[in-house]
């Protein structure tokens, strides 16, 4: 079976069974009906997956991987906050009359600022740090800027990207350095998006990983706010008695050598069987 089926499951189960009702207390999130939307949630989930095991999409239903790297890449890449650069409709909700999602994600990625004399930005810093001090612990992004929250569309849920390089280990066949990463994420919707969230950042770290020549190592998932929402329930109890399938191979393009000339052409998914979607998944705002 997939080891993201296996923690997916593992901490599901952990919130509805040992996690804390927001129920009756006054909550921000509410449904398109206004209705205040109310979780169970489980405080500072930890979660590891190693890439060069597998690839860590669950099979209990479907991702959209070409579409969740998509998404990556409007943030990182093109560093865009308008949501007509994006071919999904994730954002619509939080877009204004001109598409724009204001002072967040992209946005705040693409932001100047002067390092070492010479203006950059969050992602360039990353590309360039990595070349040129790739065992520094000060290589991140980070997308939760005070300054920017009140004129953005919404608060990020994923907000910062640390960057690690460690040493191939003896046992290893390929001897090249490898990359690794801690997400960092304040809030994740475990229906709508912890599958999403760890399949979109597992693609960014081989993507950087490969532009450096590295090996993606261990995607490490930390998660202040992992919750199910009320009328998530009956979905999750549902994927919790699914079939689970063993993990897809995803690899990328080898002839790209480049990050931003990475498309979602270069994504190569194989074997990848999974349940049945779940369609119409109501989506607290």
């Amino acid at each position: 079976m997939s080891y993201a089926d296996k923690l997916f499951k593992e901490t599901c189960r952990e919130i509805l069974e040992h996690g804390t009702d927001t129920k009756g207390e006054l909550v921000r999130p509410h449904w398109e009906d206004g209705t205040p939307a109310y979780t169970i949630k489980k405080f500072g989930v930890v979660n590891r997956y190693d890439l060069r095991k597998e690839f860590p999409a669950i099979t209990l239903r479907r991702i959209a991987l070409k579409s969740a790297m998509d998404e990556v890449l409007w943030i990182y890449q093109k560093k865009s906050n308008n949501i007509h650069d994006l071919n999904s409709h994730v954002w619509d909700s939080w877009a204004d009359e001109n598409g724009s999602i204001g002072t967040c994600y992209g946005d705040v990625i693409r932001r100047k600022f002067l390092y070492k004399g010479e203006e950059t930005d969050q992602m360039d810093y990353v590309l360039r740090q990595l070349k040129e001090n790739p065992f520094s612990r000060r290589i991140m992004t980070n997308m939760y800027q005070f300054e920017y929250l009140h004129s953005g569309g919404l608060d990020p849920c994923c907000y910062s990207m640390t960057y690690n390089v460690t040493a191939p280990r003896t046992e290893d066949a390929d001897q090249r350095l490898v990359l690794n990463a801690v997400l960092n994420q304040r809030s994740q919707d475990m229906l709508a998006a912890n599958g999403w969230n760890v399949c979109q950042y597992a693609i960014l770290l081989m993507m950087v990983a490969q532009v450096n020549d590295m090996v993606p190592g261990e995607l490490v998932h930390v998660i202040a706010d992992a919750h199910i929402y009320d009328r998530h329930v009956p979905m999750i109890q549902e994927l919790l008695e699914r079939e689970e399938h063993p993990a897809p191979k995803v690899s990328l393009n080898p002839d790209v050598k480049d990050f931003y000339q990475f498309t979602t052409k270069d994504l190569i998914v194989e074997n990848y069987v999974t349940g049945e979607q779940i369609k119409h998944i109501p989506v607290a705002v």
